[in-house]
Formats: structure tokens, sequence, C-alpha cells
């Protein structure tokens, strides 16, 4: 077993690490930049090292500043969180060449896995439908021009090696891939270090629905339900649910259990998550897959009451699933809202400053997890996550009373938050139904 971890990420992730170290019996160390020093992950660990200054690059995205810090402070593993080092092939290479266990896919695993167009290619070998799009990455613009034509507008444009939005345009038309298409280009590279794009048939009216799968060293491959993920900005997501709307019973039992064999099948091992698009048709299609613990994890705790990231750390160290898809068992409905330093008002701009009040709600059916607390400095160097709230209830309709009655206990003042539009989203029509 995995005797101490380096926790190597920030804010409401690395407490939720640091916990199921700690209830695992393990020894955790938070690493932290100059930015964090004051972070309630840093003030309640057992031990925490600085890593560097508050650009990423010079420290959650050094490999070396990671590597050297698990070293100094004697951890045999890490574990990235989200983000940052999650899903790169050569950090868990490098980690691995010390000796030290990587929380998450092998190195190998994430080679596979990189490629978004190849990952749809390998996985529609096993069985799991794919949105019609171009045969792996396209070379240029002339390449792409010619599949958009194949495929027929509208298409959209994505970037191979990542997700959040960045690298992504609908194309409407050809003039629009002439304009389009460098930019794409240009934010792919110079997010992900690979400039490389894929087009898809764009889908109008979806749902965005992604399963949660573990796999362990054997092969053995479980599921653990599905997420709705359809309410974003900038294609990134504000609210998760489960289970999802958008399936009928019938058709979710099949897809999960298709989900899980498919991607057991391929070679995939340890946590992960299958996102799809979900169409008028009511068929889930494959998009990519997130080689990682995701943000909203904690919708997918609560209706099936397993710790995920304990079960992370232990697939990681080599044991064998300690449940069978059986025991998985999900009741009722859960649904998680992303608090973030964000002013809707002002199409979501990212705001930074001191924590002035920070009151956090409570009762039963309610977790809210955060690394906030009444005079920290929100820097305005990194993602605006702030917190996230979970309710659950014994049907939707309970979730969203519920989660009603949580949000106005909710107090952060000091930056502008989410907390308001999440109010009214929960009188808004199209959502409630």
């Amino acid at each position: 077993m995995i005797k101490r971890v380096l926790i190597a990420n920030r804010g409401e992730i690395a407490l939720r690490i640091l916990r199921a170290c700690r209830q695992l019996g393990i020894e955790a160390v938070v690493a932290y930049s100059e930015a964090d020093r004051e972070s309630r992950a840093v003030l309640v660990a057992d031990e925490a090292i600085c890593i560097g200054p508050a650009d990423a690059k010079h420290s959650y995205l050094s490999a070396p500043a990671v590597i050297s810090a698990a070293l100094a402070t004697g951890c045999d593993a890490i574990h990235p969180g989200y983000g940052f080092l999650s899903e790169n092939a050569a950090f868990a290479e490098a980690a691995a060449a010390h000796g030290i266990t990587f929380i998450g896919p092998s190195a190998e695993v994430l080679e596979r896995f990189e490629s978004k167009a190849a990952v749809r290619a390998l996985l529609a070998k096993h069985g799991l439908p794919t949105i019609p799009g171009s045969d792996g990455v396209v070379a240029d613009e002339a390449a792409a021009a010619k599949a958009a034509e194949k495929i027929g507008y509208p298409v959209i444009l994505k970037a191979s090696a990542g997700g959040g939005g960045r690298g992504m345009r609908v194309i409407q038309s050809t003039e629009d891939l002439t304009r389009l298409f460098s930019i794409c280009t240009q934010e792919a590279q110079a997010a992900f270090g690979d400039g490389s794009l894929y087009i898809e048939k764009y889908l109008v009216d979806t749902h965005h629905v992604e399963v949660q799968i573990a796999v362990d060293k054997s092969g053995t491959a479980l599921h653990f339900g599905e997420r709705d993920c359809s309410v974003q900005r900038r294609h990134q997501k504000l609210v998760e649910e489960s289970p999802s709307t958008a399936l009928t019973p019938k058709v979710r039992e099949e897809f999960l259990v298709r989900t899980a064999k498919a991607i057991g099948a391929a070679g995939y091992r340890n946590l992960g998550t299958l996102e799809f698009l979900v169409g008028t048709d009511g068929k889930p299609y494959f998009i990519e897959i997130n080689c990682r613990i995701q943000v909203e994890h904690p919708v997918t705790e609560m209706v099936t009451g397993v710790d995920l990231v304990a079960l992370q750390i232990r697939l990681a160290a080599g044991e064998l699933m300690p449940m069978t898809q059986a025991e998985v068992e999900r009741r009722g409905h859960a649904i998680e809202f992303r608090l973030t330093a964000e002013d809707p008002a002002m199409e979501f701009r990212p705001q930074a400053g001191e924590i002035t009040t920070f009151r956090s709600p409570s009762g039963p059916w309610v977790r809210f997890d955060s690394h906030l607390y009444a005079g920290y400095e929100v820097p305005p160097y990194y993602d605006s996550l702030l917190a996230k709230l979970i309710v659950w209830g014994n049907t939707r309709e309970e979730a969203i009373a519920r989660s009603r009655a949580a949000l106005l206990e909710v107090e952060i003042d000091g930056v502008a938050t989410t907390r308001d539009f999440f109010l009214g989203l929960l009188e808004t029509p199209s959502f409630l139904n």
C-alpha cells in the first residue's frame, strides 16, 4: 500500500485528496505555490512544501519541481488531482522512473488515450457509437475543408490534445473554416502544446452526459452511473447532476454496461470519465475521455456512496476492485453547483480579491467542498472555482428544492460569485423541465 502521498494541486481538490488519504491512514504532504501559502489545504496539512512561484508553469505545472518535492519529503506517490499535470504522460513516466507511484493511469495508458481522435477510433472498435467526424486529425485547412464537406455543415473543430473549450469552434460554412482554423490551431498549441485538430459533426439540442468508470489492473471495469453536465458557459461546466433526464431506463442500463465493457477491453486502467452527447434521438455518442478524477465526482459519490478518490488511490497501489458491479447501487438524485469567482452579469468575468465574509450551508443531504475562509485572498492566477455545493434528494424535484434552501445559506462576500445565477437557474422552466 502507498504510505505517503504528495498532493500536487490546490484549492478544494487538495483538501478532498487530503481527507481521502487520512481516511486510508496514508500520510500526506501538500505542495503549494507562493500564491497559495495561506491556503486552507496548507493550513490544515500535517506537512506542506513550497514548489515555486505563483506562475503555474514554474510550480504546479513543473514536473521537476513536483518530483523534487516528493523526493525531498519522502513521498512514495503523487496525486495530481485534476488539471495541471493530471493527464501528462511524460510526468507520470518521470515519476515512475524515480520510484514514485502516479495516482492515475500509467504513462503507457495516458499515451494511448492522449489523442481524442485516436481514442474515438479505438473505442468505436470496441462498440461505442461516435459522432461522424474526420478520420483522425486534419493535417491542414485544406484537409479540414474536405472533411467538413464530406460530413456536412455545421461541424465543430476540436483540439485533439485537450478540452475545456479551448481550440474549439463551431463552423457553419467554408468561410467560417477559413477564418477560424488558424485561431483554433494557435489556441490548442498555446493551451496543450499540440496544435492538432479534428472535426466532428455539430449536433444541436444535445445533452452532455458522462459516465464514471474505474478499471483495476486485471481489467475488471465498473461503471458508477452517469452525470448530466449540459449547463455550461464557454464550453465549461457549471451544473452537474445524476442521473441524466436525457436517458430512458432501458437506454441507460444498456449504455452503461457497454461503456464499462468497452473501456476495459480497450486497455484503460484506474479512474476515468467517458463523455458523450445525447442527441434528439435519445442515443449517446462518444466524444472524449478524461483520464483523471473529475471536478464533479462528488455527484456520483452522493448517489452511489462510493469514495472515488479513495478507490483511485487503492487502484493506483495495485489493489483489485473491492466491489462488484452488482454492489454499486445508485440511489436518488444529486446536483452539483460550481460556485466560481466570476461575475455572471459581465459574461462570467473572473474575479480576485479578499473573501470578507464566508458562510457555508449545512443540514442533511448537503455537501459543501471548499477551501475558503473569511480573510482568504482569491488569487488571480488560477481557475476561478471557489466551492462546490452538492445536494441529494430521493427525486430530482426534492434535490432542486433542497438546493434552493442550501444556496440561500451560502454567503461569500468580497468577490462576485455565481450563487445568484444558480438561484435564478432553479426558477427557469427549461431547467426544471
